[in-house]
């Protein structure tokens, strides 16, 4: 249980870490009011986007890596397995 909060706590800090930049590069560039109600609907769609194509990429790279560790497990225990059976022979 530990293991995941950590991770929650670590994905938060790092989507405020995004959304701080964010939020300044967007009303710079595009010269919006986060004080008005339609350049802040702006902003949460495009932030929301952002936030998404996030989580994808973040979804790849989990699946990415349980793929290749289970991969790999196998590989080792083949090749544990092996070292056993030579060594009775």
């Amino acid at each position: 249980m530990g293991k995941n909060r950590d991770l929650i706590q670590i994905l938060l800090i790092v989507i405020l870490g995004m959304f701080i930049p964010f939020l300044g590069s967007i009303v710079i560039t595009f010269n919006l009011d986060p004080l008005k109600t339609e350049d802040l609907f702006k902003i949460t769609i495009t932030f929301g986007y952002f936030l998404l194509i996030f989580g994808i990429e973040l979804l790849v790279v989990y699946i990415y890596f349980r793929v290749t560790n289970t991969l790999a497990q196998r590989i080792l225990d083949k090749q544990q397995e092996e070292e056993i059976k030579n060594r009775f022979q």
